[in-house]
């Protein structure tokens, strides 16, 4: 019988629910059990793909094409779960297909509730991941704090799982805060007394309480939160801050976190720990032999979340170099042609990652062109690697009116165009190109050296492509395509001759990083970071 672990949150959003999940996965791996990872948004969009970044943040996507929520991100850093489309269960999806039922007959005349129907549809998909998936343990993050009208159902939907379940199959995680009040020296524990109050009202009593806080806990606060929360004592665990991300199942193993899930769960298995993390992440991350600056020139640099993942690969990629990347986020509206070197003179390294819409593209032209001219290494990601194409028809091509037709759709010269099968499409939500697709490396090239195998497979969010139509003026100049999808034609790479290191992906390399196995272009582009400030 499958076994469950149901994470909640309480009292404010943003404690970090999602990487507590996905370091209990590792903490579970560690001890050789096999494990995924579901995350349920209350929101009524099926999923995040028409959202904006500003709204959201990143919309990480699956091998299998799907646009979800960005904690699937975390959950595939630290382990090994293979996530998929089913992996986000959001309140738009949920709602979508009881209505679809309905509208079909499939309820006979009945009248459909919220429950049981829609509890039902939110156990189904829980339970078909866990099924199809195979594993010892299915983790499931209920998304937004107790308290919120939109994230009931979903309480429903765990309590009724739990109560089925039963004793030693599921059990219930919340992450609660202990603000510390500064002008009065203390750590307040109410917060925490009120939030589980709350759960309870529902029908949930939290088995393990992850308490989110700035100062430790003494024993004196424990035994206060235990009695009032209705928890044993060792279950009131301390997650204190920690400098980085990666530190927190370092932490959780420190609580001991792992032996009380497993006893609770009545799982038995050997004790393992983790210093292979610990010293290849932990230790690189904080005491690192090296350091290097990269400029990440966005459009959505306002907000952390927005490039999440271009951000964690970039650590990895640090993490791999023994070094520290120091990143530089640049507003790519400020790139000014008076600007530019102002902003970017002291970068090691120049990153442009995606993104849609004309806004702040001139900019992010302009960084391209500083880094080819001056020899920067660049390091090109969707919307970054077709800016590059565009920047390199017009500076060193000298055609006119180059541009994408997502900017100007009457562009002379549309180096970057619409595919023949978007043209048609009307829906927004879930019709890009989407997922993993193949790619040939031409074996001369540094994507080659990166990858060190002919034949790769990456992960894609876009609608525009290489317009094949310029690949021989492009080429004649020094472009070089060593990246290719055989079988639709498209480029899917492209290398500068004559440069350091200048490689633009139309792919996101970054879905696929982990700090234990940095993604070989990040990796390789850091190393180029290093070796261009080593010659300074």
């Amino acid at each position: 019988m499958e076994k469950f672990i149901f994470v909640t949150g309480g009292v404010v959003s943003s404690l970090g629910k999602g990487i507590a999940a996905a370091s209990i996965g590792k903490l579970l791996e560690t001890r050789g059990l096999t494990t995924t990872i579901i995350k349920c948004d209350p929101y009524l969009n099926v999923d995040p793909g028409t959202m904006s970044p500003f709204q959201h943040g990143e919309v990480y996507v699956t091998d299998d094409g799907a646009e979800t929520d960005l904690d699937l991100g975390h959950y595939e850093r630290f382990t090994n779960a293979r996530l998929t489309k089913d992996s986000n269960i959001t309140t738009g999806k949920v709602y979508y297909n009881v209505i679809t039922k309905e509208r079909r007959g499939d309820y006979l005349g009945k009248t459909v509730q919220i429950i049981p129907h829609i509890t039902d549809e939110i156990k189904r998909g829980i339970k078909k991941v866990a099924h199809d998936s195979e594993v010892d343990v299915t983790i499931v993050e209920i998304g937004g704090t107790v308290g919120d009208i939109e994230s009931l159902p979903f309480l429903e939907a765990i309590r009724q799982l739990r109560w089925e379940m039963g004793e030693h199959h599921a059990l219930n995680i919340h992450v609660t805060l202990l603000p510390y009040i500064k002008s009065a020296g203390e750590q307040k524990t109410k917060p925490t007394q009120h939030s589980v109050g709350r759960l309870r009202e529902i029908g949930i009593t939290p088995d393990i309480l992850l308490c989110r806080t700035e100062k430790p806990i003494s024993k004196e606060q424990r035994d206060k939160i235990a009695l009032f929360c209705n928890v044993d004592r060792e279950a009131v665990i301390e997650a204190a801050d920690v400098k980085h991300i990666y530190e927190v199942p370092l932490s959780f193993k420190k609580e001991r976190l792992d032996d009380l899930i497993l006893h609770k769960l009545n799982i038995k298995k050997e004790d393992k720990d983790l210093e292979k993390w610990k010293e290849l992440v932990v230790k690189r991350l904080k005491n690192p032999e090296k350091e290097v600056q990269v400029c990440v020139v966005g459009k959505y640099i306002a907000l952390q979340d927005a490039y999440k993942s271009i951000y964690e690969a970039l650590a990895h990629g640090g993490i791999e170099n023994n070094a520290r990347v120091n990143i530089v986020k640049i507003d790519s509206e400020d790139l000014e042609k008076e600007t530019v070197g102002k902003y970017l003179s002291g970068a090691d390294g120049i990153l442009i990652p995606g993104g849609f819409g004309d806004r702040g593209i001139e900019g992010k032209i302009r960084a391209v062109q500083y880094a080819r001219e001056n020899k920067i290494p660049f390091f090109g990601i969707c919307l970054g690697m077709q800016v590059a194409t565009i920047e390199f028809g017009r500076n060193v091509c000298g055609l006119k009116g180059v541009n994408s037709t997502e900017f100007d759709k009457d562009a002379k010269n549309p180096v970057i165009a619409l595919l023949e099968e978007q043209k048609s499409v009307k829906n927004l939500g879930a019709s890009m190109r989407l997922g993993a697709f193949p790619c040939k490396l031409a074996k001369h090239s540094l994507s080659f050296k990166a990858y060190k195998k002919e034949n790769i497979s990456e992960r894609h969010r876009h609608r525009y492509e290489f317009n094949n139509d310029y690949k021989m003026p492009f080429e004649k100049k020094g472009i070089e395509f060593v990246g290719l999808n055989v079988d639709k034609g498209l480029v899917e790479i492209i290398e500068l001759k004559g440069h350091p290191w200048f490689v633009a992906c139309q792919f996101h390399p970054e879905f696929k990083s982990k700090p234990d196995a940095a993604h070989p272009l990040f990796r390789d582009f850091v190393g180029a970071a290093l070796k261009k400030k080593s010659s300074k």
